[in-house]
């Protein structure tokens, strides 16, 4: 199975996502449960678990632009 490539956007979401992870959700998912998560994440369940779920909502819904 062939893989897409990630946008420059996405790309710019994972580095986010080192430093705020729920903004880069919400900028990916807006305010949907998703978000809420991550923030739970990040701030309940120490800052790594929110980079990895980040990182997870970017590279599971990727753009659909250029396609």
């Amino acid at each position: 199975m062939a893989r897409t490539p990630t946008s420059n956007s996405d790309i710019c979401l994972y580095f986010l996502a080192i430093f705020i992870p729920p903004l880069s959700v919400f900028i990916k998912r807006e305010c949907q449960v998703d978000f809420w998560l991550n923030l739970l994440l990040t701030i309940v369940g120490f800052w790594i678990f929110g980079v990895i779920h980040a990182w997870y909502i970017i590279s599971k819904y990727p753009d659909s632009a250029g396609r």
